[in-house]
């Protein structure tokens, strides 16, 4: 019997439920949305997927008397394959606009979706979006604010953070493999791949060739948390630049990878600089990588980057699991300083940056102190964020953060 484990986003999407006519869930395949409006809704509100292929026929044969047989609250999920049904619902919500949480939307395939929401449930519709488990969630801590809001003390010390990092990245977040510990997490991936080739990636890209795309899978892999050139990438690969660029968009669209762009106080200068990407599960990462053992993860070439890939995924689930929309950066100058992670937050720009150590230094935090200086905008204090046990100061206001506290 699957467990479930409380999300952060279950008193925003009550909270959501109650502003707006419908909710849109959207995330990567198996992150939990269903189980999620389930938990949330299924007592009160009707459950249907649309997935089955005769589910599907009756609804685009007679979407009215399909709704009809429907009354709201109604959760439908995977509406992205019934997208005929959405001018029928803004129908519905416009005669009676002052009920809320009528329509309670999931989907997978964000890319065509939110085309669709946007052009037919403009302000009608609130979009949250659900990525796989936090940390926090995992770690049964929820409620728990991201620690740039809270007040830890210093010396704090987590017992065996280095041995439970490199696990739990392995492992990653998706669900089914947090609630199910014995399940062969490479055969998990293995087969999650395949179906979200042969869903997604057809369905929004035409893919001719599947082993290409895989190996665009494996080679992206290798880059992530890097500075990633898509013309370099398709030369080494033999693919065109704009066949590249539509691959990622797929990813991005459908919360694969996260882009994020240097920070540049002229907005249009972040667009056109060279990006880094990121996947937001650290076990798909892993996975494509080819990496199936703690030890290999924490003594290989790709050490950092995976340690570096779960801050920026943790981030990201902090946002989007509170309904906030993520406004993250890196920093870099001409001259080699660099900052991994910067944070737009109320109260400034805060910057972290990540080490796969569990023995942090003041000379760690040199980045964080040029960026500073660098940055008008920058907060007075910030983070090194690392594998071991101990919350403790390195000077200047920067404090050494065991990853186990994000």
């Amino acid at each position: 019997m699957t467990v479930y484990l409380p999300r952060t986003l279950e008193p925003i999407l009550r909270k959501t439920a109650k502003e707006f006519p419908a909710v849109v869930l959207t995330g990567p395949r198996q992150s939990g949305k269903t189980t999620l409006l389930r938990h949330v809704f299924g007592r009160r509100a009707h459950y249907v997927s649309l997935e089955p292929p005769d589910v599907r026929a009756a609804a685009g044969a007679d979407p009215r008397g399909f709704l009809d047989a429907w009354r709201p609250p109604v959760i439908l999920d995977e509406i992205q394959y019934a997208p005929d049904l959405l001018p029928y619902i803004k129908e519905r919500i416009d005669a009676k606009r002052s009920l809320k949480g009528r329509y309670l939307l999931s989907g997978s395939q964000n890319l065509l979706l939110m085309q669709q929401v946007a052009e037919t449930l403009a302000g009608r519709a609130a979009v949250l979006h659900l990525l796989p488990l936090s940390r926090r969630e995992l770690a049964g801590e929820s409620k728990a604010p991201p620690p740039w809001e809270r007040r830890a003390p210093r010396g704090e010390v987590l017992k065996g953070e280095r041995e439970a990092f490199w696990t739990a990245a392995l492992h990653g977040g998706f669900p089914e493999l947090a609630t199910e510990p014995r399940r062969d997490v490479a055969l998990w991936y293995g087969s999650y791949v395949q179906t979200y080739l042969e869903r997604d990636v057809r369905t929004l890209r035409q893919v001719g060739d599947l082993t290409q795309f895989q190996t665009f899978l494996r080679a992206l892999a290798a880059r992530s948390a890097q500075l990633i050139n898509l013309t370099d990438m398709g030369r080494d690969l033999g693919l065109a630049t704009n066949t590249v660029k539509a691959w990622i968009s797929v990813l991005e669209a459908t919360h694969q990878i996260a882009i994020l762009r240097p920070y540049y106080a002229n907005v249009g200068k972040r667009l056109v600089k060279t990006p880094k990407v990121y996947f937001t599960d650290t076990g798909m990462l892993s996975y494509l990588a080819g990496i199936r053992d703690p030890a290999h993860a924490a003594a290989g070439p790709m050490a950092g980057a995976i340690a570096e890939t779960a801050v920026v995924s943790e981030v990201l689930k902090s946002f989007f699991h509170r309904g906030a929309e993520p406004r993250l950066y890196f920093w870099r100058t001409a001259t080699g300083d660099e900052v991994d992670l910067v944070i737009e937050t109320p109260t400034g720009l805060l910057p972290l940056e990540v080490k796969a150590t569990a023995t942090p230094s003041p000379a760690m935090a040199r980045g964080i102190l040029r960026f500073r200086e660098s940055v008008r905008e920058a907060r007075a204090d910030g983070y090194v964020v690392h594998i071991g046990d101990v919350w403790l100061p390195l000077g200047g206001n920067i404090s050494a953060l065991p990853f186990g506290t994000l």
